[in-house]
């Protein structure tokens, strides 16, 4: 098929692009090396936007949550990421989660099934001298292809090393010892705000196995690979550990809001909160597999197995994945890309997506939607106005092509951080705000951008 539009990638952010663009009109090559016998350090399958690390799309809350909000933009967008995620959708609070089998699924089969979109199952090697193009291969970009974006930026893409979170069977997990229950008992309407299973920890067995995260043997580091920096919101937790005693105590293993049932006192019936707690999230529609909140690592497998053996409730725990650790490339984009992330010395060609700078499920699917949309207008002759900075999708755009710190440039979760600020607000109902402009002002927005929803 003739095509009018190559997107290199097909994970979340190019199978979006490739969506928006389709609705558009316009008829797009999608090429994924995955399926030619070749995959990457992290994925599993060959299927389109595969989910590698967590099953969550994080907060769903738009009225108090910069991803919430973000969500509710892309839904208003007409957004395969979030139709997919909505019908993928299992039990997790206030978050959205998804059984990633089913969510992959569903994002394959609504490109396949399109008329506009042709599935190539290949490996590009270097970036096309013509022609509209979109690069979205994400973090894990293959050599060949990152060496030819070297040298078309001419600057060396930066690198940083993210780690996953290990999945456990559900049935291995000892419920006589763990409980189901949200924090604060938020959750899903229908669980009662048990979307959670909950591992309990005396201050005893916290400091044990802090001294054991300290002293197991993690993945040793290549030559190359040793200078590499962490992504802070995605930290291995032994790397955490390393910050300080209590540092898990107050970030994953956080134990506020969680009372322990099997610990109850005349003082508090419903339990105490214990001194640390590991939570699991169920992983699959069919709450069979549970993932380790969190615990993303680089420890060795074995000591993986016997280190996490020692949590309460896990004592017999089989794992469906345990946790390892793959090394992220993504651009320097403020210095290399324009306002409608057009590469400056190449403006044929866009990238999207992690390879941007945006970091997480969310942010690269909705980087990936732009990016569609901006190539629709460009095709079509219509000039295209980027989304006011005070809406979740302005705002990261905003971050990736100019506004963030060029010296320092880490890759970035959308926050109210990014927003113009609200100096004239209480800062009670600032998150309130904030999302209440965003969405006045992306109605605005949406009423006058040049591609039909």
């Amino acid at each position: 098929m003739t095509h009018d539009v190559h997107i290199i990638g097909g994970g979340l952010a190019g199978s979006e692009a490739a969506w928006q663009l389709a609705e558009a009109g316009w008829r797009v090559r999608l090429s994924e090396m995955r399926g030619t016998g070749e995959t990457t350090p992290a994925h599993q399958t060959d299927g389109l936007a595969e989910m590698v690390c967590s099953n969550s799309f994080r907060s769903d809350d738009d009225e108090k949550n910069a991803v919430g909000l973000l969500h509710h933009e892309m839904r208003r967008m007409d957004s395969l990421v979030m139709r997919a995620a909505e019908r993928a959708k299992v039990p997790a609070g206030s978050a959205l989660a998804v059984d990633r089998d089913v969510f992959s699924g569903e994002v394959g089969r609504a490109l396949a099934d399109h008329p506009n979109v042709t599935i190539m199952r290949e490996r590009v090697d270097t970036l096309p001298a013509d022609g509209v193009t979109i690069v979205a291969t994400g973090p894990l970009t293959a050599a060949a292809l990152a060496d030819s974006i070297a040298s078309a930026t001419g600057a060396g893409a930066l690198a940083f090393f993210d780690a996953i979170a290990p999945i456990v069977h559900r049935d291995s997990i000892d419920m006589e010892v763990a409980w189901f229950q949200s924090r604060w008992n938020k959750g899903a309407e229908e669980n009662g705000g048990k979307d959670y299973i909950n591992c309990p920890m005396t201050k005893e067995q916290y400091l044990a196995f802090h001294a054991g995260l300290m002293a197991g043997e993690k993945t040793s580091f290549k030559e190359w690979e040793a200078d590499t920096p962490y992504f802070d919101g995605c930290m291995p937790i032994e790397v955490m550990a390393e910050r300080g005693v209590d540092t898990l105590r107050h970030g994953p293993m956080k134990p506020v809001g969680l009372d322990n049932p099997r610990d109850p006192t005349p003082e508090f019936p419903q339990g105490r909160w214990p001194y640390a707690v590991v939570q699991l999230r169920q992983d699959n529609k069919l709450g069979t597999l549970w993932n380790m909140v969190g615990f993303q690592t680089k420890l060795r497998h074995a000591e993986q197995v016997r280190l996490f053996r020692t949590i309460p409730g896990l004592e017999n725990a089989e794992f469906a994945r345990l946790g390892g650790l793959h090394r992220n490339t993504f651009l320097n984009s403020p210095t290399l890309l324009d306002r409608q992330l057009r590469l400056i010395r190449a403006p044929h060609i866009r990238f999207a997506g992690q390879i941007t700078g945006c970091e997480g499920y969310v942010e690269s699917a909705a980087i990936g939607l732009l990016a569609g949309r901006m190539a629709a207008a460009e095709l079509g002759g219509r000039a295209w106005q980027s989304p006011p900075v005070t809406t979740a999708m302005g705002a990261l755009l905003a971050h990736i092509t100019g506004d963030a710190d060029v010296t320092d440039y880490q890759p970035m979760n959308v926050n109210f951080g990014l927003f113009p600020p609200l100096h004239d607000v209480r800062k009670k109902v600032r998150k309130e705000a904030y999302t209440e402009r965003a969405k006045a002002d992306m109605t605005a927005w949406l009423a006058d951008e040049p591609v039909p929803a």
